[in-house]
């Protein structure tokens, strides 16, 4: 290490929140390593601490507000990155004196200029008003997962307005990366040895409709099908991107899992006008009866909201009815939260918390009867699946925690296997 490299500050970063911000925490690492910056994964040794922040719903406000506060009692020189940092960029430096800089969504690839003017002594605020910017293939990249898996965003934003989120006001509007530019960087993470891309965005159904001027999912799974990863799984698949081409698309490329991340938030057609969805009546019931038609093998994983203001009783026994006659591998259930600048927040007849605790507990116990079931269907069954950490000194016949199934996309699987190679082959 040079004396010049050797004075350089060192720098730790908290991730907080969802994949697509641990992408830009990862190329932030990547661009502060390239500059010549030490990362350190302890805070307590650290010059600057960086706090990639999350602002999707309370919960997570106040998760990294927490956080902050306590690196501020431990006098520690913050950095406020992402979502909080472009929600609240004209409070932030005010309310945390020990911040030195605040950087929003679409400036993380100004991250070193920011850290030089701190290191001189300037108090930064690198936000700006509308995020444009998305990282392609050419920016450096640190990557925070596991060896086998990475994360590969195909685009950035939202251009659907729906009642309960801020997302497009945290993230812009939808960018898509072209082509090229992803397959690009799904050859470099092949020939780091990443076993498995997850592909990511707001809408990834969606991608390429603002770069293309029509929907190019199905084209860039054919492309992607031609890079040497054995393992392809999509994120967040909105009902009316599944078309007939994409569903074709996942069942003739071979390297592309049948695992589908579908945000339904709802099943009654009146929630889902209130909700101001991008699709309405039944045409998630089709979707998923087309589905279930192409691809009979296919893992189907959805989350709701209950108590979005308005939501009767009667509208959230539709819901219930809805996943047992569906009968989804993975439901995850969300009471609404009233986030300010949305629609729904100042909408009337807001649901008690209490109702809202109740109706998500039935849900979810609804959907424990058909988990059981559908795991008990597994049994017996073998897999392929990917590892991530071999316990050493148990002769290798131990799964690690961390293991991935390609059908359910879940780790921490039953132990005892035996090896095949850089997958085993286990009972499910």
């Amino acid at each position: 290490m040079t004396a010049a490299a050797a004075a350089q500050p060192t720098i730790a970063v908290t991730h907080l929140g969802c994949e697509k911000n641990r992408v830009d925490t990862e190329h932030m690492l990547g661009l502060l390593v390239q500059a010549g910056y030490g990362v350190d994964a302890n805070e307590e040794l650290a010059d600057y601490v960086i706090v990639n922040t999350c602002s999707f719903i309370e919960s997570a406000r106040e998760e990294s507000v927490r956080t902050l506060v306590e690196l501020a009692e431990a006098k520690k020189k913050i950095v406020i990155t992402g979502c909080l940092a472009q929600h609240f960029k004209d409070e932030l430096l005010e309310e945390i004196p020990e911040a030195v800089a605040l950087v929003g969504t679409g400036d993380y690839n100004k991250i070193v200029d920011v850290i030089q003017l701190a290191e001189a002594g300037e108090r930064v605020k690198e936000v700006s008003e509308e995020p444009t910017y998305i990282a392609d293939e050419t920016v450096p990249r640190y990557r925070t997962t596991a060896e086998g898996t990475a994360y590969l965003r195909v685009a950035e934003g939202c251009n659907y307005r729906c009642a309960f989120c801020i997302i497009p006001h945290l993230r812009g509007d939808q960018r898509s990366r072209s082509i090229e530019s992803i397959v690009a960087e799904a050859q470099q993470l092949a020939a780091e040895g990443v076993q498995e891309l997850v592909l990511i965005s707001q809408i990834t159904t969606n991608y390429g409709v603002d770069l293309y001027g029509k929907p190019q999912l199905a084209e860039l799974l054919y492309a992607l099908g031609e890079v040497d990863i054995p393992w392809i799984r999509m994120h967040y698949a909105y009902p009316t991107g599944l078309t007939p081409k994409v569903i074709q698309a996942i069942k003739e490329v071979p390297n592309v899992l049948p695992y589908l991340d579908l945000p339904l938030q709802h099943s009654h057609p009146e929630v889902l006008r209130a909700m101001n969805r991008p699709w309405q009546g039944r045409v998630n019931d089709d979707i998923i009866y087309q589905i279930k038609a192409a691809l009979p093998e296919a893992v189907m994983r959805t989350t709701f909201i209950v108590g979005f203001p308005g939501e009767t009783e009667e509208q959230f026994e539709h819901l219930v009815e809805f996943v047992q006659r569906h009968e989804f591998d993975h439901v995850g259930v969300f009471t609404y939260s009233a986030e300010e600048g949305t629609p729904g927040a100042t909408m009337p007849n807001h649901i008690p918390q209490s109702i809202m605790d109740a109706r998500r507990d039935r849900l979810m116990q609804a959907q424990q009867s058909i988990s059981l079931k559908r795991n008990q269907a597994e049994v017996g069954k073998v897999v392929d699946v990917l590892i991530e950490q071999v316990n050493p000194g148990t002769g290798g016949d131990d799964w690690a925690i961390g293991s991935v199934c390609p059908r359910c996309g879940w780790s921490g699987l039953p132990k005892r296997t035996s090896h095949a190679g850089t997958t085993r082959q286990s009972p499910h």
